[in-house]
């Protein structure tokens, strides 16, 4: 993986709205209304990077590697994602996705009777495998998957803290554990990333694969196999929310933060911004996305949400409006993270 990063931005034109005073939360979420979700409501300042830190990354992380990346995380994220995910369309200037290399299936492991030597790769920074985190939570798999966090180097790659080398095959970069692949590889070395240890072979590096082979495909390992976050009664309408959310918001922050023209912002903008109105009228009337049931979608959504006002607000410039500005929306992020 090659290290070439963009040249800055240029200047765009952004929007920007002052911040109202915050209407209470609709009666059926039941909270007082807060600013931060770990501020008490009478803390007049606070350390945004501290903040952040706190609502992304549980107390059962290591709390020695949140220290010790926590003060220069976001500059190398940054950069890292400049030099692996920023590819533009050169005619229009509009941010591009690549795809994922390594797709999976629910069925997948149990053709490979590799349940048990799963390994699971995430980065802290990372939207994509902090939902695989949260799934993982969830379903109470953190034993039968175990997990290594790699964090962003000052070289564009990612590299593991602590004692410097990952849990599963001893290696310091998630580079070096790709490699270790029948066949090495030179692609893009990113997370989250599942690892089958025995066969020595990725699973998958897919966020949406990865957090549905986890919701379904290791029910015989998990501590709450009851718990359905895709039930076959709302896989429809979970498949119609994806449909909406992936492009306009969880990939749209990176469309606004990314694009190379004015035009490619715009668009990106108001996509962003037209679904996000779109998500706090639904939330009027809903808890969740598919009405009382916590879903993928919604878990999807979360990730991108939480991280909103903190960080793609202000590096991303999604200045139009903050999350905290919706009141349906700030209190279904709240009410999924509380």
């Amino acid at each position: 993986m090659s290290t070439c990063f963009l040249h800055p931005l240029p200047p765009f034109h952004t929007t920007t709205t002052t911040l109202k005073p915050f209407n209470p939360i609709p009666n059926h979420r039941n909270f007082h209304p807060i600013y931060s979700l770990k501020t008490p409501s009478n803390t007049t300042t606070s350390n945004p990077l501290t903040t952040l830190t706190n609502i992304l990354w549980p107390k059962t992380l290591p709390p020695q590697l949140l220290i010790s990346t926590v003060r220069t995380i976001w500059n190398s994220t940054w950069q890292l994602m400049m030099s692996q995910l920023a590819p533009s369309d050169p005619t229009t200037g509009s941010y591009s996705r690549p795809s994922s290399q390594f797709r999976a299936n629910p069925n997948q492991l149990s053709r490979q009777n590799s349940k048990t030597n799963l390994h699971l790769y995430v980065g802290l920074p990372c939207p994509w495998a902090h939902r695989t985190l949260i799934v993982r939570a969830l379903k109470g798999l953190e034993e039968p998957v175990p997990v290594s966090v790699a964090t962003p180097g000052v070289d564009g790659l990612w590299v593991f803290g602590g004692q410097g080398r990952d849990n599963a095959n001893g290696c310091r970069t998630l580079k070096q554990v790709y490699k270790l692949r029948e066949g090495g590889y030179d692609g893009r070395s990113t997370v989250p990333m599942l690892w089958d240890v025995g066969r020595k072979e990725v699973v998958c590096n897919e966020s949406y694969d990865i957090i549905q082979l986890l919701n379904s495909g290791l029910n015989d390992l998990a501590k709450n196999p009851g718990l359905d976050l895709e039930p076959p009664s709302l896989k429809a309408r979970i498949d119609e929310w994806n449909r909406v959310i992936y492009p306009n918001v969880n990939n749209g922050v990176y469309r606004c933060g990314f694009a190379q023209t004015q035009e490619a912002y715009d668009a990106a903008v108001s996509d962003l911004f037209n679904t996000l109105d779109m998500l706090d009228d639904h939330l009027e009337g809903s808890r969740y996305l598919c009405g009382d049931s916590l879903t993928l979608a919604d878990i999807c959504c979360f990730t991108t949400l939480i991280r909103f006002d903190l960080v793609y607000n202000v590096m991303f410039k999604c200045t139009k409006k903050k999350v905290v500005e919706y009141s349906n929306l700030h209190g279904y992020m709240r009410d999924i993270y509380q």
